[in-house]
């Protein structure tokens, strides 16, 4: 497996309009300990960047919406060649906006929906009206022909509503919907009693798998279920080659589940470089190194693509190699990211 980085989230803000309970950031509307940089510096991070890869460049937050010069960033690494994207909460969404994700040349837009219904999605986003404005903004993205996807967080408050979403996901015509599990860091270490215990984890993953079998018109991916993987290749036997290749066939380009490190990673606010967007430790500064210099030679890098490290029965599993196990995950609730996966309940062969 080459280690060439694919995808890149770039955190240009911690400002945001919402308060919701799993952020990753606990973003709020005045993040003055952790300020946006200038847009000369954003230019710097792009010309550091393009110089060395051209990955996919996902400007997310916080609340993106709330840089003014926000379609300035999109449009500068759109000239450098980088496949720019962006990731909304979709409540600031207008038709000016869809202007000027066009007119930038962003190619794909993510939003975030977390319940079928008002009660729930509102309730999860600590705010009102949360769930009519990410509606909106989807039949904006339809009126002028913007490619969308939807990201989908759950936690024991809404696992029921997954079905429910997915068929939303679809009716609102989304490209693509991502069954995000949650990894509690930030404000997400405040649910941790509600968090999905892993026996549901495992029941998901396999709906996910019966229901993508059957899926041809909207991509669909859990996220931060590296496991899923492993169930693919267990169920897969009696199905049909086609479906196992297709599953395994991940978004960014690779073949397993955790990529953290490997293939993706995301830049904060602050300038560190961080496995994934879960994942808080830095591997290095983009103020500091260039990022080439960070992503080849970094010993936190280096260590998550070195499957022989991982510890427990991750260490042990034969499914490493397509799995891996959530490395956030491990870090978060042991202290350890070389951890074994603390929500896969599978026995590798030789353990039981």
């Amino acid at each position: 497996m080459d280690f060439d980085v694919k995808w890149i989230a770039w955190e240009i803000t911690r400002r945001c309009n919402l308060n919701c309970v799993h952020c990753r950031s606990s973003s709020e509307m005045e993040a003055k300990d952790h300020p946006d940089s200038s847009f000369e510096e954003a230019k710097r991070v792009l010309d550091d960047i393009s110089s060395y890869a051209k990955p996919v460049v996902v400007l997310s937050g916080g609340e993106p919406l709330l840089r003014k010069d926000v379609f300035d960033i999109a449009a500068y690494g759109t000239k450098k060649d980088l496949r720019m994207c962006l990731a909304t909460n979709g409540t600031l969404v207008t038709e000016d906006t869809c202007l000027n994700i066009k007119k930038s040349g962003i190619r794909m837009v993510s939003l975030s929906l977390d319940g079928a219904s008002a009660e729930v999605h509102d309730d999860f986003r600590n705010q009102e009206g949360a769930f009519e404005g990410t509606l909106r903004a989807a039949a904006l993205f339809r009126k002028h022909n913007i490619e969308f996807l939807i990201n989908s967080s759950f936690t024991k408050r809404n696992q029921e509503e997954v079905p429910k979403i997915y068929k939303l996901a679809k009716e609102l015509g989304a490209t693509a919907w991502y069954m995000f599990m949650i990894v509690p860091t930030g404000r997400g270490q405040d649910i941790l009693a509600e968090l999905i215990s892993p026996e549901d984890y495992e029941e998901l993953l396999n709906w996910h798998y019966d229901m993508e079998k059957e899926e041809d018109d909207m991509l669909v991916r859990p996220t931060c279920a590296p496991h899923y993987y492993r169930i693919v290749l267990q169920r897969s036997k009696k199905d049909k080659d086609k479906f196992k290749r297709r599953s395994l066939k991940f978004s960014t380009g690779g073949s397993k589940g955790c990529l953290a490190g490997q293939l993706i990673c995301l830049i904060d606010v602050d300038g560190e470089v961080l496995p994934c967007s879960y994942f808080p430790k830095s591997a290095g500064n983009v103020r500091k190194q260039p990022f080439k210099d960070i992503w080849e030679n970094s010993e936190l890098f280096k260590s998550l693509r070195d499957f022989n490290s991982y510890k427990g029965s991750c260490g042990r599993c034969e499914y490493i190699n397509v799995c891996g196990g959530c490395r956030a995950r491990s870090y978060s609730m042991t202290g350890d990211y070389l951890a074994e996966e603390p929500f896969c309940n599978y026995t590798p062969k030789g353990m039981e």
